[in-house]
């Protein structure tokens, strides 16, 4: 599925050699339900199976037999019922190594992140072990004592499991070491990660395990009000995305912060951070839990700026992209304006019946705007453009024709590949910054396409393949890079 290793810096090279300033990443954490990086365990801990093998046998906690022969996995896809089968046996085993073989030098580093790091990572190792204990039921499937967290409980378990802790923060030790060298690498050839804050955590996951005060959780655990959308054009039953909502009233009454220690784990992952679903901090769509869809809910106001104002008091100038996407109103946009937070373009939209199109389109676009071809919620770009309609999206066939005349008329273009158009459109565009995804710089179709929002199966599988990054594709980039003063050649 791709990790910390040697392919990884050779994408850092690719991206200095074609002029590149930035890498956005999906959520780094440990992925849970459907395999969503935007359902994780929790916001704060690295995925695992993010671990380069190859980089713990070059640090002497594994030997080359320790890993064998990989099995064959697909190439254009992640499985990840074999991945997490094949790769967590080998992690267990490199725990086992460290504990019994790790200098002095070592094992003080790895004392020191886990005393820096307690304030998350204690009730994460419980947390991950104790679902292992309880075949990876959700914790309020646990035995009452322990998913209430009970003194007695805590402290039996924790001597229970006390190996399989130890292995769990092991891991976390490591893939912050791998991952800080590999962003180290990066900012050494002037490239900066954009990564990615969701609003809202999973319900199964250390953090609500942990805090249950700060959520909407009835005496059992369970939500008593959850996250989504409401109807709109894309959706008549909105979209119901279950997380429970926050218990925004406490969470003000403690001054915010558990939000300022999730802010902090974020910039000790990102240089720059987009946060999903900006709107929700000024009102979010609450549904009744144990609802089927998002059509009951109701609009309530959320912490607004005030919540901001708390975490540039603590961290200064935030590095803040928001995700100003659907239905945005004035307050929501005010609350960017005075922090600062550029918004989000999304060309593929621009052409469409969209609400917001006009404001997608490049002659419309702010200096302070983050202008996309498209993003991992949407279709590719030549997904989206060979899609007829009728049953692959909420267009119809009149519909596409109508958009395609529009976006030839627009971008003036006969039979370029469409990929490319949009890719010069938004770099060529006077947005201070573009994003690409690899899908359109490839020019992968539908099957290349990362998510389908309000589906819960077959997504974030898409893997790109190795050798595709060759040099005539890096100098085309690097040249329109050059052409739109986007790199310093």
């Amino acid at each position: 599925m791709g990790d910390f290793g040697t392919a990884a810096y050779r994408f850092v090279d690719f991206l200095q050699a074609s002029g590149q300033k930035l890498w956005q990443v999906l959520p780094l954490n440990p992925t849970g339900y459907g395999d969503s990086p935007f359902q994780c365990f929790s916001a704060s801990a690295g995925n695992p199976l993010l671990i380069s093998l190859e980089q713990l046998v070059d640090n002497d906690i594994l030997a080359i037999e320790d890993i064998g022969k990989p099995p064959e996995f697909p190439l254009d896809s992640v499985d990840y019922g074999r991945v997490i089968a094949w790769k967590f046996p080998i992690l267990r085993r490199a725990a086992r190594n460290f504990v019994t073989a790790a200098t002095a030098e070592k094992q003080q580093a790895f004392e020191q992140f886990c005393s820096e790091n307690a304030h998350w990572l204690d009730d994460f190792a419980l947390f991950m072990a104790l679902k292992d204990a309880h075949q990876q039921l959700a914790w309020t499937r646990w035995p009452r004592e322990i998913a209430q967290r009970h003194p007695e409980a805590l402290k039996n378990w924790s001597e229970r499991l006390a190996p399989q802790i130890e292995a769990i923060k092991f891991w976390q030790f490591i893939f912050f070491r791998q991952w800080q060298a590999l962003r180290s690498y990066a900012h050494n050839r002037d490239v900066r990660i954009i990564g990615d804050i969701p609003i809202y955590v999973a319900h199964d996951s250390a953090d609500v395990w942990a805090n249950p005060q700060f959520f909407l959780l009835d005496a059992e655990g369970n939500p008593q009000k959850v996250s989504g959308v409401p109807p709109d054009y894309f959706s008549a039953t909105g979209q119901l995305w279950g997380n429970p909502i926050y218990n925004w009233p406490l969470l003000k009454e403690t001054g915010y912060r558990w939000w300022i220690d999730r802010f902090r784990s974020a910039l000790a992952l990102y240089d720059i951070v987009r946060i999903d679903h900006f709107r929700g901090f000024e009102a979010y769509w609450e549904v009744p839990g144990g609802e089927t869809t998002a059509v009951n809910g109701r609009w309530i106001k959320g912490p607004g700026a005030e919540l901001f104002r708390v975490l540039q008091t603590e961290f200064g100038e935030l590095p803040i992209i928001a995700e100003n996407l659907g239905v945005i109103t004035p307050e929501v946009e005010a609350i960017r304006h005075e922090f600062g937070f550029p918004g989000m373009a999304i060309l593929q939209f621009a052409f469409g019946n969209d609400p917001q199109g006009p404001s997608f389109r490049p002659h419309n676009y702010p200096h302070e705007v983050v202008a996309y071809t498209g993003t991992h919620d949407n279709d590719t770009t030549v997904g989206w453009w060979n899609s007829t309609g009728a049953g692959d999206s909420v267009r119809t066939t009149e519909d596409v024709a109508k958009e395609h005349a529009f976006a030839r008329a627009y971008l003036d273009f006969q039979d370029e590949p469409i990929n490319w158009v949009l890719i010069r459109a938004v770099l060529a565009s006077v947005a201070n910054t573009a994003v690409v995804p690899m899908q359109d710089l490839l020019g992968l179709g539908n099957e290349a396409r990362m998510n389908h929002p309000g589906t819960s199966s077959g997504n974030w599988r898409w893997r790109m393949r190795p050798g595709v990054l060759d040099l005539q594709l890096s100098a085309r980039l690097r040249q329109l890079n050059s052409i739109y003063e986007r790199s310093v050649t």
